[in-house]
């Protein structure tokens, strides 16, 4: 209960297998624990950790401000409760090539399934922003390489996001991916492409499994999943979609009790608590001791 049955092992070998299978992947984003839970109930694939929303729940802009120590001890908060594989966004890496592999080696001793290398520049930038600045392919593909030397168990999704689309055009970017997965990338996650037919030619180019970024509000349209895999795309992740619902809903009803005094004509629109004890099991910890649930809900 305090952990799922699935080892990371198992999760990463199940992610690897599901990703040769060819079936298409669907990915939510967790901004906690206990979002991670009702993605499994839900029943989708596995579950996506944004360094944006990581950035944003701090209270930061997604600028690169967070650390490996911050990303990697939420990335395991997340991780250890699911028996979905958890892939997590790494940013820039937290350093330079020797700060990249020990991030991988991180990851890995905590539970993660896979993570995803930027080649921006830090500090960076949201992905679908304006006047991003990129490094050097060269510089990126030393640590895609320092990534992939780093790595221990095989199953490890190691995956490299180029930012390059904007600012150097599509076939740069394409070039790019191309180096990263010389480099050892198993995976691109090419971000802010413009329309169905920029997704449909970046699969023609490039060999290996690929990862559309849905999130709202972006440069990117909404393609629903059939469109996707049809362009032949590979995973699909919702990164910000569970934070920004949450806030606009918390939003709202604090505005309402500000004004009414009461959260009594909010009941309707909350999560029982019912359904909430059902998500963390609570009725399971029982077997470890009879005092804990000795009560009934109504």
């Amino acid at each position: 209960m305090l952990f799922e049955t699935k080892t990371p092992e198992q999760k990463r070998k199940a992610l690897r297998d599901q990703l040769n299978s060819g079936k298409f992947l669907r990915f939510p984003g967790a901004f906690s624990p206990i979002v991670a839970q009702l993605i499994e109930d839900i029943g989708f694939d596995g579950v996506y950790i944004s360094g944006a929303v990581l950035s944003n729940d701090l209270g930061y802009p997604d600028i690169g401000l967070t650390t490996l120590s911050e990303v990697s001890g939420r990335g395991r908060q997340i991780a250890r409760v699911t028996n979905l594989p958890a892939i997590i966004d790494i940013d820039t890496g937290f350093g330079e090539t020797m700060s990249v592999a020990r991030t991988i080696m991180e990851l890995e001793e905590l539970g993660l399934s896979g993570c995803h290398l930027e080649d921006q520049v830090n500090p960076k930038r949201c992905g679908h922003l304006d006047n991003k600045q990129i490094v050097e392919t060269s510089e990126m593909v030393r640590k895609v390489k320092a990534a992939a030397n780093a790595k221990r168990d095989k199953n490890f999704l190691l995956i490299a996001r180029t930012d390059a689309r904007a600012g150097e055009g599509l076939d740069k970017a394409i070039d790019r991916a191309k180096a990263y997965v010389d480099a050892g990338a198993e995976m691109i996650f090419p971000e802010a492409l413009q329309g169905p037919e920029e997704f449909e030619k970046f699969r023609k180019a490039v060999s290996v499994p690929l990862l559309a970024n849905m999130t709202e509000f972006g440069k990117s349209p909404l393609l629903d999943i059939k469109t996707l895999e049809n362009v032949g795309f590979n995973l699909v992740i919702y990164p910000v979609t569970s934070l920004r619902l949450a806030l606009k809903a918390v939003e709202d009803a604090f505005r309402e009790i500000k004004t009414s005094g009461t959260q009594e004509h909010l009941l309707d629109k909350m999560q029982h608590r019912k359904r909430l004890y059902e998500l963390v099991r609570y009725e399971d910890y029982n077997s470890f001791d009879q005092s804990i649930y000795n009560f009934t809900l109504k």
